[in-house]
């Protein structure tokens, strides 16, 4: 279900409506999430897309810095052969973990103190708080969330459950995991943006 519009009409953060499971399913849910948090974070008046509230506190577009970061390594793993996956990272010998299961390991990390580490953003240079360097933020984090699309399109529904990547807070992740993760991963930092920005 959508989250109801705030009060001051501001772009509604996305959700998962459904959880999808075949890769062009996942592919399909990839694009649509993109879609309504490009109207997200479009509606930030240019100062405040790139203002930090504080000095460990990201802006709207350090979120999307991270998110990019994020997904272009998840992207170098879905496109390595697949023998190299199975020589890097080991067959899965369990079941995928269900999109819940995963929502609540995820969470249960960050409140145990996970963070960003090597995939947090630089501090941008102020030259860079400009409508250019807005749109090419959001270009990077476009051509990041397609190129995943893409890619996951490539794989077989069993493949997903087989092969694995690795996750820096969840350890080894079936591709199908890790799909998920993409997309729980784009919604949560919309969320936390709009906390942000709607507690002041």
């Amino acid at each position: 279900m959508h989250n109801p519009r705030a009060p001051d009409a501001f772009p509604a953060v996305p959700t998962l409506e459904t959880v999808p499971t075949a890769p062009g399913a996942l592919a399909a849910e990839a694009r649509r999430i993109h879609a309504e948090s490009v109207r997200y974070w479009s509606a930030y008046p240019l100062e405040a897309f790139f203002r930090r509230p504080g000095p460990d506190v990201w802006a709207p577009a350090d979120q999307l810095r991270h998110l990019t970061k994020a997904i272009r390594a998840v992207n170098q793993g879905l496109v390595l052969p697949r023998l190299a996956l199975l020589l890097l990272f080991g067959w899965s010998r369990r079941p995928s973990r269900s999109f819940d299961v995963l929502e609540a390991d995820y969470k249960a990390s960050l409140a145990g103190g996970g963070r960003a580490g090597r995939f947090a953003p630089a501090v941008l240079e102020a030259a860079e708080h400009t409508s250019g360097g807005r749109t090419r933020i959001m270009a990077r984090h476009a051509t990041a969330i397609e190129t995943f699309a893409r890619a996951l399109d490539r794989w077989s529904d069993r493949a997903l459950d087989r092969y694995r990547l690795p996750h820096p807070l969840l350890g080894k992740l079936t591709v199908r995991e890790m799909a998920y993760f993409t997309l729980l991963h784009n919604v949560h930092h919309v969320a936390v943006a709009e906390r942000r920005r709607s507690t002041g």
